[in-house]
């Protein structure tokens, strides 16, 4: 394996099959709809005339250019991506569970919901199976104590209280860039 190849298969995103398809109706949306309205801005403010000096005509085709850039950067995700499973045991934390944690340092119960690198918002409870946290309790046993290791001197622990087989991410939304 190449250098190149290397580094592309550990830049490759783990999706889901629902990851996969809100990312394609994306590019779908992005193509069909605000492909065309950004078109459209840039020939409506390019009818104004001077363009060395016409702000709507620069905003506009700053705006058509992050549209393309965005429709680039997720189909080479959808290219490179590895397709993952998330399913999982019953009593075991998995993608999509909901999980309810006692912190231990805190003394304190948190929910968060496992989910793929994408849709991870931890401001909205939603942590990626790439964080230190998903990482721990991804695979894990309720009644589980799990140390999290947040680098090479530091970590706490948590005990899982609960495991919701949570089915529904329909608002879950696909990270920015």
């Amino acid at each position: 394996m190449s250098d190149w190849e290397k580094r592309e298969s550990i830049m490759a995103e783990k999706l889901t099959k629902s990851d996969v398809e809100k990312i394609e109706a994306e590019i779908e949306y992005r193509k069909l709809v605000v492909r065309k309205e950004a078109l459209e801005a840039v020939k409506e403010a390019r009818s104004h005339g001077d363009l060395s000096e016409n702000f709507e005509y620069h905003a506009a085709k700053k705006d058509k250019n992050q549209n393309e850039s965005r429709i680039r950067y997720l189909e080479k995700m959808l290219k490179t991506a590895e397709i993952i499973s998330d399913e999982s045991k019953e009593d075991e934390v998995g993608l999509n569970n909901t999980v309810e944690l006692y912190m231990e340092d805190d003394d304190e119960v948190e929910t968060y919901r496992l989910v793929t690198s994408i849709r991870g918002s931890s401001l909205q409870g939603l942590i990626s199976t790439e964080s230190p946290l998903g990482r721990a309790i991804l695979g894990r046993k309720l009644g589980e104590r799990v140390y999290v290791r947040v680098n090479e001197n530091a970590g706490y622990y948590v005990e899982i209280r609960s495991i919701d087989k949570t089915t529904d991410d329909k608002n879950d939304k696909i990270r920015s860039y």
